[in-house]
């Protein structure tokens, strides 16, 4: 269960700092991702990039 724990850790971490990068790219803006405002703080549900990376991951882990 720990190790569990750390692999979603540091995948968020490493999601977390590659956000501007993948914000360039495009993911972000994709059909499915939600952005709105609240008491003035932008929030963003990447709902859409997050099943294309998903996708993306599982094709390279069949391929590997």
């Amino acid at each position: 269960m720990i190790r569990w724990f750390l692999v979603i850790l540091l995948a968020l971490m490493l999601i977390s700092w590659l956000s501007p990068l993948l914000r360039r790219l495009g993911l972000g803006r994709l059909p499915g991702d939600m952005r709105f405002r609240v008491r003035g703080r932008e929030w963003v549900l990447p709902l859409g990039s997050t099943v294309l990376l998903s996708f993306v991951a599982s094709l390279i882990s069949h391929l590997i």
